[in-house]
């Protein structure tokens, strides 16, 4: 163990032992952690069911009480390469590839988590944790645990490869650490690109949750709970509330109508949600969005009817969710010390206490017979994320196997059905469920339509139905494309007022897209806005034009915000990237230049960094030196499509024409799915006098990216220019078909129009 990490150990536990007599801070001092051990003896229930939880056992020093794996001279083999578990000296050691691919021995500082699967972190020079990329796993031999197994089981992560369990993509101190100890603070050292991290709890504890405790307890000692029980928060959702059955619906309802969005939510999902951390400080308490940036419904993340894709952990999936908008709770289903259900080890129990058994459970409903399914089987699939751990979708949808017809959606229907197909699904529910098929309009068709270029009309429709969750409707509001329609652009304005944080940060997202005088108008008062991620967002947005903001207009206050947000994550070269757009956004290129030396610094094979400080050196007149940039940058990886794409625009503009369209062809071959690389490089040939090799790219660019705008619009000038009016037409008609109410459209296929 690191001196440092036994050091802060040993002291945490010295003050937990002795917190129950040791004198605390008065009730009015600046509240402090306490230690768990000091719950104990008022809340006993409490902290027995945290005892041994998942929370409790989130991270242990590995020793032979907390280690499950087998480390008896076991091997597992990996594409080849052998990794050797042993015991040495009383360590559990782990003999495997370093970064260089050679064999090394490990030490095993700490396990990470419990069940169904253990994993193992390892200590590097600098203050890092490594999570070794095998995990235990431990369920039964029966149920097929017992046994070691690689996290990427189908495909080799090697030494070099940006997730290599030694690099920084799978960095503990930054990837991992907030959620797995309590209150851990990363004290990142940007110069010496080290860490110094600490906790007061190993692992999740009490105050994780509650907060600092320390004026709780001194209140409680004195018998005078004067300042709201002592806490930061009240994690208290159903004040005098309770759910009272409608027996009409056979659902039940809050007795009181909920006054506040509730925090349970925002307090389980700084940990239980996919977003970045925006502030170095954890602020108890406060909207997730204060200190978090939480992700949206993308693509990589979430099907195209919000289900989930890949790990997204419950959060953006609640709160899409009827139940989050009834007012249901994280406590309403889940002992929040123990994390089990409230109701026992049986799902539907849980589901029964809130909808009556004699309807719901009944064939009448679900049409199946009474012991075939449960009620999670259809309204929370699971999907199984580090290969062994099932998670349960928490959208609590409806099944639509319509959907499936339509976009990517899986639906629960066919995952017992496979054979039978998505459209014997489809009928089947049309069959069940006659006209109450639930087969009304949902954002899934218009985020399907989207994602191939067709959707500005439906998009619009999205983003102003207030009756669609906002982590939807915020989704959309980034599919938008340019250019942007007049409905497009008045969509954006309104939701750039609207209540839901998340619909406001998309809106200045996609408010790139308009001019510079509706980004003054519009999106200037969001720099005071009460959350701190559309604080963030509003300065970035503004920053090329804030000399033409009022002094009040509070640029300063939110620019200082988003520079605390990078260094909070300072250890990633993204956050140095981002300083440095946004030092050059406003006028100091030696600054931006100075934070892109500082992100190639941390982490030369970043390209983007490489990207933009080359374009920093361009526009600064040092072509030779940004060249040189983009050229190292293929040494690193010389199948980066990027960095092809910018040395092949560089050259063009040096006049090296030849040499430039080589490398734009280059960028293109690499990156076949990229709309933008096939338009620039028609530009590039047509610009170049090819204009015949130009069409012919631009021409298998529009078969394969046929509802690309810009695509379009260069092939469709130019036929039109080399006389080929009739394809020219065909080409424009297709484009007014998406951009109908488009003039500019209109106009170019008026001019086009038959004599």
């Amino acid at each position: 163990m690191h001196p440092r990490f036994r050091q802060l150990l040993f002291g945490s536990i010295f003050m937990l032992s002795a917190c129950g007599e040791a004198p605390l801070p008065p009730a009015t001092a600046e509240p402090m952690f306490a230690g768990s051990t000091a719950c104990e003896a008022c809340h006993v229930a409490e902290y027995s069911d945290w005892a041994n939880s998942h929370h409790d056992l989130a991270m242990q020093v590995a020793d032979t009480s907390t280690v499950l794996g087998d480390f008896n001279d076991a091997i597992f083999t990996y594409f080849g390469t052998e990794t050797e578990f042993l015991m040495r000296d009383g360590r559990f050691v782990v003999r495997t590839a370093n970064a260089a691919g050679e064999p090394e021995d490990f030490p095993v500082a700490y396990t990470f988590g419990v069940t169904p699967l253990q994993q193992y972190l390892v200590e590097f020079p600098g203050g890092r944790l490594q999570p070794l990329p095998f995990a235990w796993d431990t369920r039964a031999a029966s149920d097929g645990g017992q046994r070691w197994f690689h996290l990427y089981p189908d495909e080799f992560i090697g030494p070099g490869d940006a997730l290599h369990w030694t690099g920084r993509q799978q960095n503990w101190n930054y990837m991992c650490a907030e959620c797995h100890s309590t209150n851990l603070n990363v004290n990142y050292d940007v110069a010496n690109d080290s860490f110094a991290t600490s906790w007061s709890e190993i692992n999740v504890g009490c105050e994780a949750c509650h907060g600092p405790a320390s004026v709780h307890i001194a209140e409680a000692r004195q018998g005078d709970f004067s300042s709201g029980l002592g806490l930061l928060l009240d994690l208290d959702d159903h004040g005098k509330s309770v759910w009272q059955m409608n027996l009409q619906t056979g659902i039940a309802e809050r007795s009181e109508l909920a006054m506040r969005p509730p925090k349970q939510p925002e307090a389980c999902g700084r940990c239980h949600a996919r977003r970045g951390v925006i502030s170095a400080i954890y602020e108890y308490g406060m909207p997730l969005a204060e200190t978090h940036r939480v992700a949206l419904l993308d693509s990589s993340l979430y099907f195209d009817d919000g289900q989930i894709r890949d790990e997204v952990y419950v959060y953006g999936s609640f709160i899409q969710s009827r139940m989050y908008q009834a007012g249901v709770t994280c406590s309403d289903c889940h002992n929040p010390h123990s994390l089990e259900l409230v109701s026992g080890a049986e799902p539907s129990d849980v589901c029964t206490q809130c909808h009556l058994p004699d309807r719901f459970a009944a064939t009448e409903h679900h049409k199946h017979e009474s012991d075939q399914v449960a009620c999670v089987d259809c309204h929370m699939p699971s999907r199984d994320y580090m290969v062994v751990d099932p998670r349960r979708d928490h959208s609590f949808r409806v099944p639509r196997p319509d959907l499936s017809e339509t976009t990517d959606s899986p639906n629960a229907c066919t995952a017992c059905h496979a054979k039978q197909g998505v459209e014997w699904a489809a009928t089947a529910a049309r069959d069940w469920w006659g006209t109450s098929t639930p087969s009304t309009p949902h954002f899934a068709n218009a985020f399907n339509d989207a994602r191939r270029g067709t959707a500005s009309a439906s998009l619009n429709s999205v983003i102003g139905d207030d009756a669609i969750p906002g982590i939807a409707r915020a989704t959309a509001l980034t599919m938008l494309l340019s250019p942007l329609r007049t409905e497009d652009e008045a969509a954006m304005q309104l939701a750039l007022v609207d209540p839901d944080a998340l619909v406001r940060l998309a809106a200045l997202q996609s408010a790139r897209m308009l001019s510079p005088d509706d980004q003054l108008q519009f999106a200037a008062p969001l720099l005071k806005d009460s959350v701190r991620s559309v604080r963030i967002e509003a300065a970035s947005l503004l920053s090329p034009i804030n000399e033409n903001l009022p002094s009040t207009a509070g640029f300063a206050a939110a620019a200082a915000d988003f520079r605390a947000a990078q260094l909070a994550i300072a250890s990633r070269p993204e956050a140095h990237t981002a300083l440095g757009d946004f030092s050059m956004s406003l006028g100091d290129p030696d600054q931006a230049i100075d934070h892109y030396k500082t992100a190639m610094r941390i982490d030369p094979a970043y390209s983007l960094s490489r990207l933009n400080y080359a374009d920093a050196l361009r526009r600064n007149g040092d072509e030779r030196g940004a060249e040189q940039l983009l050229r190292d940058g293929l040494v690193f990886n010389a199948a980066d499509a990027e960095i092809h794409h910018s040395l092949g625009l560089l050259l063009v503009r040096s006049n090296r024409a030849s040499a430039g369209l080589a490398e734009l062809r280059e960028a293109a071959r690499l990156s076949p799915n990229n709309a933008r690389f096939a338009y620039v490089e028609g530009i590039a040939l047509n610009s170049l006098g090819q204009p015949d090799e130009a069409v012919e790219v631009l021409e298998e660019a529009h078969r394969r990216f046929g509802h690309d705008f810009d695509i379009a619009w260069a092939l469709v000038t130019m036929l039109r220019d080399r006389g080929d009016s009739a394809r020219a037409r065909e080409v424009a008609e297709v484009l007014a078909s998406y951009r109908p109410s488009d003039p500019n459209v209109a106009s170019l296929l008026e001019s086009l129009a038959k004599p």
